[in-house]
């Protein structure tokens, strides 16, 4: 039901103000030895495994009474929910039942290269009627979310993504439940014109496109109600699984972040400020449900589909409905997790790095058509510079945006260290696999090359990757076996 063509037709729009540049550094690199796919997947002994069974086809699907064909795995939008115990081992068998080749990609989990699920880079896209078996251990409890990466613009457009859900053994909460955000074209596109109505800086080109926000599939009335008990502690596992950054407002509701991008946050403080959650990112909270009366979580934004967004918060036994909404508030504060809690750094800052990489993000007009290029360090993908480096490497990055846009950088098989925003030390520093990058911000980052071979660097705004913003950390002593196009029709992005 999205579209894909629409973009052609606001990008020559948005090239007028949106302007950069660039410069390309890399690291040499020696002759590669290793094949990715000779890397062991090695299960242990007695250990848990837990098998799926997902199949991508073709489902009909129905939005505001709307019913249009959707791509699926396991015939609903989202996907089956794939929920397993930390330490387990995952062993899922992709069936593709559509007309077109597909992957799976598991978004933030730390695997083997061969398991990542990128077309051309990591393994062949599953053409129509194979199949492929993706099998790695849930090492570390956390909220990911699985997704194809092949043609991924197209097809997570479509439906093709899902919840990922790793169980700690030892739980904090009573409940939990999972809210996956997306947008979606419903038949209005493009009404806001070439800068938007009252949408959030940063998003111009997605905003003029997309017309109708969901919740696991829904949008208001039709979402499902969170149903609980006063005195219960409630945990919301939020992936944004959209282009667009989303905002959730509790209704003065105080909770704790208990997790960014899968990692533990420690020793969070209450808060009731609105809950920011970028393109790929996801932010776990917990609340201790004190209310009587029923009540809604909304969406603070000022874009017209924010109303789309309203989930039920029924209290059991409770009162009946409050009818207070965030429109009371006399002023809203966005979250800022750096000052929320502490995260465990993986990273002693005081090292020096083996390597120092700078990546500027730009974006324009492409020079030979009217679409809008995305790019690293002045180059689109596939001809951006590789970040080459050797096992064992401390990496440094330096990531600034020079555009008009949002970009959401999403690093794969890795976690890295967030140290530094706009040239000022993190007093508590970050660790995740995706930081958004508004305009004309500079982020520094460290992340340890533990994790052998080849693994996409990307904007998971993924509009802009496919318009090119997307580089490959190389590790030397690897090499792929897998390239774009081909008989198998590799498109990662």
């Amino acid at each position: 039901m999205k579209s894909k063509i629409l973009i052609v037709f606001f990008m020559s729009f948005i090239a007028f103000i949106i302007t950069g540049c660039q410069s390309d550094t890399q690291s040499s690199i020696g002759d590669q030895s290793i094949n990715i796919t000779d890397i062991p997947v090695e299960r242990p002994d007695n250990i848990n495994v837990k098998e799926f069974d997902i199949t991508a086809e073709k489902a009909q699907w129905k939005i505001k009474d709307q019913s249009f064909e959707a791509w699926t795995y396991n015939g609903t939008v989202p996907g089956e929910e794939i929920r397993v115990q930390e330490g387990d081992w995952l062993k899922v068998n992709l069936i593709n039942k559509l007309d077109d080749p597909v992957t799976i990609h598991w978004h933030g989990v730390v695997l083997p290269n061969q398991m990542d699920g990128v077309a051309g880079v990591t393994q062949n896209a599953v053409q129509p009627g194979d199949t492929f078996t993706y099998e790695f251990q849930a090492t570390e409890a956390g909220t990911y979310w699985y997704h194809s990466h092949q043609d991924s613009y197209y097809q997570v457009d479509r439906g093709l993504y899902g919840a990922l859900i790793v169980e700690s053994k030892e739980k904090t909460y009573d409940q939990d439940y999972v809210l996956m955000i997306d947008e979606w074209s419903m038949g209005n596109e493009g009404r806001r014109g070439m800068m938007g109505n009252n949408g959030t800086p940063g998003e111009m080109d997605s905003q003029m496109i997309y017309d109708t926000f969901t919740i696991n599939g829904e949008s208001y009335p039709d979402i499902d109600p969170i149903e609980v008990r006063q005195g219960e502690k409630i945990r919301l596992r939020v992936i944004n699984a959209g282009y667009q950054k989303q905002v959730l407002y509790l209704n003065n509701h105080q909770y704790q972040v208990v997790a960014n991008d899968g990692k533990k946050v420690n020793n969070s403080t209450l808060t009731s400020d609105v809950l920011l959650v970028a393109p790929g990112e996801r932010i776990d909270i917990e609340f201790e449900e004190n209310s009587s009366k029923d009540w809604y979580i909304d969406s603070p934004n000022l874009v017209a589909e924010s109303a789309d967004i309203k989930i039920p918060i029924k209290i059991i036994d409770g009162e009946g409905k409050n009818e207070h909404s965030y429109k009371d508030a006399e002023t809203l504060q966005l979250i800022d997790y750096t000052e929320q809690g502490e995260m465990t750094t993986i990273i002693d800052q005081n090292q020096q790095p083996d390597l120092e990489y700078k990546m500027k993000l730009t974006a324009g007009m492409a020079m030979m058509n009217n679409d809008m290029a995305y790019k690293i360090n002045g180059k689109t993908f596939p001809d951006t510079s590789p970040i080459k480096v050797n096992k064992g490497d401390l990496v440094k990055v330096t990531l600034s945006n020079n555009s008009m846009l949002d970009h959401p950088m999403h690093l794969h098989g890795h976690y890295f260290q967030v140290v530094s925003r706009n040239g000022k030390l993190l007093d508590k520093p970050l660790v995740k696999d995706l930081i958004n990058i508004k305009p004309h911000e500079q982020y520094e980052i460290l992340f340890i090359a533990d994790n052998p071979g080849d693994w996409v660097f990307h904007c998971h705004d993924l509009i802009h990757a496919t318009g090119g913003m997307v580089t490959v950390l190389k590790y030397n002593g690897y090499e792929t076996p897998f390239e774009l196009g081909g008989e198998y029709h590799n498109e990662p992005e």
